[in-house]
C-alpha cells in the first residue's frame, strides 16, 4: 500500500477515511467593501464632483463670511467697491462688537428708542426660547406617549387633527392669537409670546416624539411592568432614558423656533422696545436715513453663538439603532 492509502485518521467513534480530510484550503478572494468598484473614477468626473463640491461649500459658508468681515469693517459698510475686501479685508476694527456689547449707543440715530440694549434682548431671547422649548416638550410628551402606546376613541380622529393643524400656515392664527393674549392679560409680554409659541410647537413636538416611540419596542416596557414597574414608571425609567437623542434634538428645534423668529414677535409684542427679542429690536434700530449695516452683522455673529453651542451639544445625541437588539429573538 502507498502512503496515501494508509493515512488515517482516529477518532472517539473510530477511524475516518482519508476522504474525510479536510481538503486544501483555496487562497481567500480579496474582500470588496459594499458599493465599490474595482474600475477608477475618470479624471474628468472626478474633477468635475470636486467642482460641484466646492461651489456648494462657497454658496453655504461665504454668507457667513461675508456678515463677519461687515462686522469688522470701520463704520456700517456692507458694500466695498473693492475685489480684494470682498474677500480679505483691508481694515479691522472691534468699534461695532463695542457698540453692541459695551457701549450701548446707537450713533445714526436720534431717538431714544435707538439706544441700544443688547444685553436685555438677549436674555429676552434666552428666555422666550428656553421656555418654549420645555413647555412645549412637557405638554407634549404624554400626548406622545398616548398616541403611541394605547389605544382609544378618536385617537385616529384626534392623529388627522394634529396633522391638519400642522398644515396650517402661521399666519393665520395671528388674529386668534392676539384675542387670546389680551383675554389673558400678557399681549406685549414677552410670557405672551411665550404661550403662542408653545401652542405651536405643541404639534410638532407631539408628532416627532409619537413617530420615535413607534419605533421603541413595546416588550422592553412589558418587561419593567413585569418587574414592578406601573405605566409610569416604565415611562420615566425606561422609555425616557431610550428616548434622550429624540428629546434632545426636538428641544433644539423647538428652541430655534422662539430664537430666530420674527414675524410673529414684530406682531405680538409691538412695543416697548425693552420686551423685544434680539431679531424684532435689531430691526427697529434702522430707520429711515441709515440702517446699521455693521452692528446689525455683529449682532448676527453674536446671536450665532448660543445656537451653535447648543447644537454642538445636541448632536452627540444623534444615535441610531439604540433599540436594535433591545428585545430576544
Amino acid at each position: 500500500m502507498t502512503t496515501s492509502e494508509n493515512i488515517s485518521r482516529t477518532t472517539a467513534e473510530g477511524t475516518l477515511p482519508a476522504a474525510a480530510e479536510a481538503k486544501p484550503r483555496r487562497a481567500a478572494k480579496p474582500i470588496v467593501a459594499v458599493g465599490s468598484s474595482y474600475k477608477k473614477s475618470k479624471p474628468a468626473t472626478l474633477v468635475l464632483s470636486y467642482v460641484i463640491l466646492v461651489i456648494a461649500v462657497l454658496f453655504s459658508v461665504y454668507p457667513i463670511y461675508y456678515a463677519f468681515l461687515a462686522s469688522i469693517r470701520p463704520g456700517n459698510q456692507l458694500v466695498t467697491g473693492n475685489v480684494i475686501d470682498i474677500f480679505i479685508p483691508r481694515e479691522i476694527t472691534l468699534q461695532n462688537y463695542q457698540e453692541m456689547l459695551v457701549d450701548n449707543r446707537f450713533p445714526t440715530t436720534d431717538r431714544a428708542a435707538g439706544q441700544i440694549k443688547f444685553w436685555r434682548w438677549l436674555g429676552n431671547s434666552v428666555l422666550v426660547a428656553s421656555l418654549t422649548a420645555v413647555i412645549s416638550m412637557m405638554i407634549a410628551l404624554p400626548t406622545a406617549l398616548a398616541l403611541s402606546r394605547f389605544r382609544f376613541a378618536g385617537r385616529r380622529g384626534l392623529l388627522i387633527g394634529l396633522f391638519v393643524l400642522q398644515s396650517f400656515p402661521g399666519v393665520l392664527f395671528i388674529v386668534p392669537y392676539i384675542n387670546i393674549l389680551r383675554a389673558m392679560g400678557v399681549y406685549g409680554q414677552w410670557l405672551g409670546l411665550v404661550v403662542a409659541y408653545s401652542a405651536g410647537g405643541i404639534v410638532f413636538t407631539a408628532w416627532n416624539m409619537k413617530g420615535y416611540f413607534d419605533t421603541i419596542p413595546v416588550e422592553i416596557e412589558e418587561s419593567a411592568m413585569i418587574d414592578g414597574c406601573n405605566v409610569l414608571q416604565s415611562f420615566l425609567r425606561v422609555l425616557l432614558p431610550l428616548s434622550i437623542p429624540a428629546i434632545a434634538v426636538t428641544i433644539f428645534f423647538n428652541f430655534q423656533r422662539g430664537w430666530t423668529d420674527f414675524f410673529l414677535a414684530s406682531v405680538l409684542i409691538p412695543s416697548p422696545d425693552s420686551a423685544n427679542t434680539l431679531p424684532v429690536a435689531l430691526r427697529r434700530l434702522a430707520n429711515d436715513r441709515a440702517v446699521p449695516w455693521g452692528n446689525f452683522a455683529a449682532a448676527s455673529m453674536l446671536i450665532m453663538i448660543p445656537s451653535a453651542l447648543i447644537f454642538a451639544y445636541v448632536q452627540r445625541f444623534l444615535q441610531s439603532g439604540l433599540t436594535v437588539g433591545g428585545v430576544k429573538g
